[in-house]
């Protein structure tokens, strides 16, 4: 097979979809890969390195997508990126159709087989190549928001940690999935006021066990919500549906209650967001206040630290696409029922019930 691998041209995305020792792999195994001219130089992975484990480089991006049978990449395809794809070509990506009707559209149209890293789901519900990406967002998610508190980025002027005699930041987290987890570890190591909100007892039950009296766990539900957000100086925005579009839980009127300079950094927002008043930001213009509270809603937060990024990335995607270029879409996908649930496009079809249930678009059952 002959897997293309283009160069992210999202707003300061620096990842790439794969590293030399992929390219090793695959290229052993017979195939051909092409990496678009520079596509690696975010990481900090020069085109010889790549072409020393086999790549072959491409200077035109068009050319790329033309001859490629796969596309290998981080982020969901741009606008000017839609006529480069064609009918059949696998597109092997992170793509969030839920909170993009027009992406869906695009992608319905191109009759391609989009598979969506964010639901390849495994038997016991985890989902292996979110995952890595959760961690690090869910980490990045507290040293954003610090950075947001300083006073001279618009912020209330709280250190996380206090100091001796100070009351510490109050930092309240809404979801225990992997990117709360993470965001209370690097909350509880900044010497912070902890509070996790989760709608499954169980899971609270876990996070009790990992932190101890370190952290606050309370049932979510809208009362508690408000009442941490009120006192809050940094809210995480944590919540994830399994290809759904994420609901709603911090509203207008939760925000409004907000203390002035305080920060809500919404992980979320590649889903659509988990807060009333969020909107996409870009690392160039990260942030924007509503009732003066500063909202950071990038949704790619993982492409600012891109080389550890694209490093965990590629070490959960290989597994996959080795099998895709191996076997074909169809087999890889009949083979594999944790690659079968990242199906969501194929030949003009929708195939994720969430995305559209969610899009009100006819879903295809194409066992």
């Amino acid at each position: 097979m002959i897997i293309g691998i283009p160069k992210e041209i999202k707003d300061n995305e620096y990842r790439v979809g794969i590293v030399p020792a992929g390219v090793e792999e695959l290229v052993a195994s017979g195939h051909k890969v092409l990496l678009e001219q520079r596509a690696g130089m975010g990481s900090g992975i020069s085109d010889e390195e790549f072409e020393a484990a086999g790549a072959l480089i491409i200077a035109d991006k068009v050319q790329l997508f033309e001859q490629a049978q796969m596309i290998i990449k981080v982020k969901e395809p741009l606008p000017s990126e839609y006529p480069l794809l064609r009918e059949g070509q696998i597109l092997f990506t992170f793509l969030h159709l839920a909170a993009s009707a027009e992406l869906t559209r695009s992608l319905l149209d191109s009759k391609i087989v989009g598979i969506a890293y964010e639901t390849i789901q495994l038997a016991d519900g985890s989902l292996p190549v979110l995952a890595p990406m959760s961690e690090i967002a869910g980490r990045m998610s507290i040293q954003v928001g610090a950075n947001c508190l300083q006073k001279d980025h618009g912020g209330r002027g709280v250190l996380m940690g206090g100091v001796p005699g100070v009351q510490r930041g109050l930092v309240t987290v809404i979801g225990g999935g992997l990117v709360g987890l993470n965001a209370a570890k690097m909350a509880v190591g900044m010497g912070a006021r902890v509070i996790i909100l989760d709608i499954n007892l169980e899971r609270l039950r876990c996070l009790e066990n990992i932190f101890g009296s370190r952290v606050t766990t309370l049932m979510s539900n809208s009362n508690n919500i408000e009442s941490s957000l009120t006192h809050s100086d940094l809210a995480i925005g944590a919540v994830l549906i399994p290809g759904h579009k994420s609901p709603k839980l911090i509203t207008r009127k939760m925000v409004s209650k907000m203390r002035e300079g305080s920060v809500i950094v919404d992980v979320a927002v590649d889903q659509g967001g988990c807060t009333e008043t969020c909107r996409t930001t870009t690392h160039s213009q990260p942030t924007y206040t509503v009732d003066g509270v500063i909202h950071y809603c990038v949704a790619n937060i993982p492409g600012i630290v891109a080389r550890t990024s694209t490093f965990a990335l590629a070490n959960a995607t290989l597994p996959y696409a080795v099998k895709l270029a191996q076997s074909g879409a169809r087999q890889a996908l009949e083979q594999d029922p944790a690659l079968a649930k990242g199906l969501n496009l194929y030949y003009g079809k929708l195939a994720c019930p969430e995305v559209a249930e969610d899009l009100d678009i006819e879903c295809y059952d194409l066992n």
